[in-house]
């Protein structure tokens, strides 16, 4: 394949060049290259290394009805992705080096790159340690890059993180921790607040979240670990990533979600279920924190928490529905929408945080440049388009963003060479 006059991203600037892709990697990069074979002219669209997701839930195995891992790929790849990191609160858990050996069983043919995050605890019960050692060689025995641990939906007592931060230390593995202190969160629907209060509906103080990144940022700092800090939605609790980054903690790295710097906790009023997610969507004041970190360079990565859920679940009401929404096919251009055409972040700042650095964390190459897979994207970061359901690639369609208009469009994805999304 060759790609034509494209707005590549290169080396951390757009220029004009052409791309030839051979046996699945690049194999040239210039101008004015010969064609032949299968050349795409992208004449007017931007090329950039293929986004990856450090943060996703495909539900495979056990809650197929929502998702799996061939429709939630196929989904990524037409949000532009080319890798993604699958949590681990499956049924079964994936707790053991046979379920992620099995897991990448499973993601053969998928339309993207799976990466399965292992457990840290058997079963997320917060009760014991899993087989690091085991779960490590079955990952490296069978995909690129390296292993994540995760209990996210349930944070890990104090004295089992401090072991699993012990451990990674040791290792040189990543840690995401999912920050909250459930003795705060209690039977919280959605954010404490005017908006909780309006509807009569109990409400999750941001204090919980706060308190268990601040805790968690100093077991790291105590042990050393590798520590990323999942989907903060606080003010405060970037100001707590930010005072540690300051301190000069390098091995300390977070995320922020696309809907925290899009959505407050009033969107609950309009969209209902479909608005509540964990941790839940916060303040205003709380979101413009978050768009100031994320513009400050306080977020290493913005990843989805890309959460499926069937509509009947959804449909139990605000008290009774899950958590979560899908967001593979909206980020990126959510991103542009909210940040870079309100000249909060550049382009290219975008694509460091939702490509460059979650590769660099997960162990993936990375780059248009000689030798490397052929993972990109390309984009028309002007194009405006009405988010529908009859786009959506994923079984669920729990998504505050339908009906919205946003900017910034992915016509075509490359993973390993192989084209897995094409809309030009």
């Amino acid at each position: 394949m060759l790609i034509k006059n494209a707005d590549a991203y290169i080396n951390g600037e757009f220029r004009r060049a052409d791309i030839r892709i051979t046996d699945g990697r690049i194999a040239e990069v210039g101008e004015n290259l010969s064609s032949g074979g299968d050349a795409v002219d992208a004449s007017g669209l931007c090329a950039a290394p293929g986004l990856v997701d450090m943060h996703v839930h495909l539900r495979e195995p056990g809650q197929t009805h929502k998702e799996d891992i061939m429709s939630g790929s196929a989904a990524a790849a037409a949000g532009g992705f080319t890798a993604v990191a699958a949590m681990a609160n499956t049924s079964p858990v994936i707790d053991s080096p046979e379920l992620i050996k099995e897991i990448l069983r499973r993601s053969e043919g998928a339309s993207c790159r799976v990466l399965p995050v292992a457990a840290i605890t058997r079963g997320q019960m917060g009760e014991e340690l899993v087989d690091f050692d085991g779960c490590i060689a079955s990952a490296a025995a069978g995909a690129a890059g390296g292993i994540a641990f995760s209990d996210d939906g349930h944070p890990v007592p104090p004295d089992l993180m401090y072991k699993a931060m012990k451990k990674s230390a040791e290792m040189g593995f990543l840690i995401i921790s999912h920050p909250e202190e459930r003795a705060l969160t209690g039977n919280g629907v959605i954010n404490e607040g005017e908006t909780s209060k309006k509807l009569g509906v109990p409400g999750i103080p941001a204090l919980s979240e706060d308190l268990a990144i601040i805790r968690d940022i100093e077991i790291a700092k105590y042990t050393g670990a590798k520590l990323h800090l999942a989907h903060v939605s606080t003010g405060r609790g970037a100001e707590a990533v930010y005072e540690a980054k300051r301190k000069g903690l390098t091995n300390i790295t977070a995320e922020t979600c696309p809907h925290y710097f899009s959505l407050n906790d009033k969107a609950v009023e309009e969209f209902g279920a479909d608005a509540k997610m964990s941790p839940p969507l916060r303040s205003e004041r709380d979101r413009q924190a978050i768009i100031a970190a994320v513009s400050d360079g306080v977020f290493d990565c913005i990843s989805t928490d890309h959460a499926p859920h069937a509509p009947e679940e959804k449909a139990r009401g605000l008290i009774s529905a899950p958590n979560g929404i899908i967001g593979l096919q909206t980020s990126f251009a959510l991103g542009i929408t909210y940040l870079v055409d309100e000249r909060k972040l550049t382009l290219g700042e975008l694509i460091r945080l939702m490509s460059v650095n979650p590769s660099k964390l997960l162990g993936l190459p990375c780059g248009i440049m000689l030798g490397n897979p052929a993972d990109l994207f390309l984009f028309d970061p002007n194009e405006s388009f009405v988010f529908t359901e009859d786009m959506i690639k994923s079984k669920s369609r729990n998504s505050p963003f339908l009906g919205k208009t946003l900017r910034g469009k992915v016509k075509m994805t490359i993973c390993g060479g192989k084209t897995t999304y094409r809309e030009i």
